[in-house]
């Protein structure tokens, strides 16, 4: 990691939100939040957000590491999502390091729209020997075990429906 273009790292950048990205179109893909995904406000998720700022962060960090044998990963995220940033909405996002470690960045962020702070926080990002993920991955998709009837997935017991009738047999 080139730690003083990674010290001079700033961001100053404009998002604009898309329909596809509301708390009420991410709820209702996953499987336990379809019941209730519909109830939910047309705005930008708060994991939505998470993604968007982590995203540009890994963008300006990549800048600065050497990609054959580095990885930026993210380590810590802490955000305050502070109002309602419906789709169509334009985010100004602003960005800078704010600390860096050995291998580590923390970025002060920000985002705001045509009305007020919506979004403060940080991310701390690791340039990660991309070797050692690589092998951690595998090792860790090797172990995964799946049987037909879904009785045991990457070692820990996972309930069916047909499991769950069996037990309470």
């Amino acid at each position: 990691m080139n730690h003083q273009g990674v010290s001079e790292i700033f961001f100053e950048e404009t998002y604009s939100v898309p329909p596809e990205q509301t708390a009420r179109a991410l709820f209702s893909r996953l499987p336990h939040g379809i019941d209730y995904a519909e109830r939910l406000i047309e705005c930008l998720a708060t994991g939505y957000l998470v993604a968007v700022v982590e995203s540009i962060c890994i963008r300006e960090m990549q800048r600065h590491v050497d990609a054959a044998s580095e990885v930026v990963v993210g380590r810590t995220v802490q955000m305050e999502h502070k109002g309602p940033i419906p789709p169509g909405s334009a985010l100004k996002l602003r960005g800078w390091v704010e600390r860096l470690g050995e291998r580590s960045a923390t970025f002060c962020v920000q985002a705001s729209d045509a009305h007020e702070v919506v979004c403060e926080g940080s991310v701390t990002l690791v340039a990660a020997q991309r070797a050692l993920m690589e092998s951690r991955i595998a090792a860790k998709v090797g172990a995964l075990v799946t049987s037909p009837d879904g009785d045991i997935v990457g070692g820990a017991r996972v309930l069916t429906s047909s499991s769950q009738e069996a037990e309470a047999s």
